[in-house]
């Protein structure tokens, strides 16, 4: 609860731009966005954006990659809570970056670095992040599956991959808003994933996933296997994780999946 009192405090201080009232749902054209496109109210964005940060501990102290930052209206003030952390983020658009530099500095966040770069091909070696967090960035990459390639690549074994963005098949309003606006403006880029389909992936590259959405939104936790000679294995699951589970309510799904593992795990 403190955690999430100090970023919304943050936001407050950060956010004015439209790109970012309606990340947060915080004005008027912000509210008209998220509701007449994806039919959510404040509190329902602030339910998936927490659900998809929820893979970052509240103490955590090591290595995160944020891909795409975008203005990092959503993270900064996440960055500010932790301070022990080292945080290097990254976006294609100087443009953004330089936003999500301007909020850092005024909030006097001083353990993020910032670098230009395309997630199709990461400069970064195997294993270099305890933690990758992609809010709302899929549903934009032109080269998908190289980004899901290189985020599992930088990604050490036991770490976490966690973030949020669009998937189609939700809601039909939201699918043909996509299609007809977004896409032509070249804000999104087909393919999308259903919930069916990430499942699927996701399941068949991780260890462990929480996996659920808000209406058109997906959002995901998932942990990377450790390794031995024979390749990625199932490790250590989410406290609590069982079978498949699969529950609906009011236009959310939220399942927690683990794959049987096939030996014991590497290190």
């Amino acid at each position: 609860m403190k955690r999430k009192e100090a970023i919304r405090s943050a936001y407050r201080l950060t956010g004015s731009s439209f790109y970012d009232g309606m990340m947060t749902c915080s004005t008027l054209p912000g509210r008209l966005v998220c509701r007449l496109v994806w039919d959510m109210d404040k509190q329902m964005c602030s339910e998936y954006q927490e659900k998809a940060l929820s893979g970052i501990p509240e103490d955590f102290s090591g290595r995160l990659l944020e891909v795409p930052v975008g203005t990092g209206i959503l993270t900064m003030p996440l960055y500010q809570t932790l301070p022990k952390a080292e945080v290097t983020c990254l976006d294609y658009s100087p443009d953004m970056m330089a936003q999500a530099k301007e909020k850092a500095d005024r909030l006097g966040v001083q353990n993020v670095s910032f670098r230009q770069g395309d997630v199709g091909a990461l400069p970064f070696e195997d294993g270099s992040f305890d933690a990758v967090l992609s809010l709302n960035g899929f549903h934009a990459f032109p080269d998908k599956e190289a980004a899901y390639r290189e985020t599992f690549r930088v990604l050490r074994p036991g770490g976490t991959f966690c973030g949020c963005f669009y998937v189609s098949g939700a809601c039909r309003r939201t699918d043909r808003l996509i299609r007809r606006a977004y896409e032509p403006m070249k804000f999104f880029t087909p393919p999308y994933e259903t919930m069916d389909s990430l499942r699927e992936r996701l399941q068949g590259m991780y260890s462990a996933v929480q996996l659920g959405n808000v209406r058109s939104i997906a959002w995901f936790v998932c942990r990377k296997g450790r390794k031995n000679d024979e390749g990625y294995l199932s490790g250590q699951g989410f406290p609590g994780d069982g079978r498949p589970a699969l529950s609906r309510a009011g236009g959310r799904t939220e399942c927690s999946l683990r794959r049987a593992s096939a030996g014991p795990a590497g290190r």
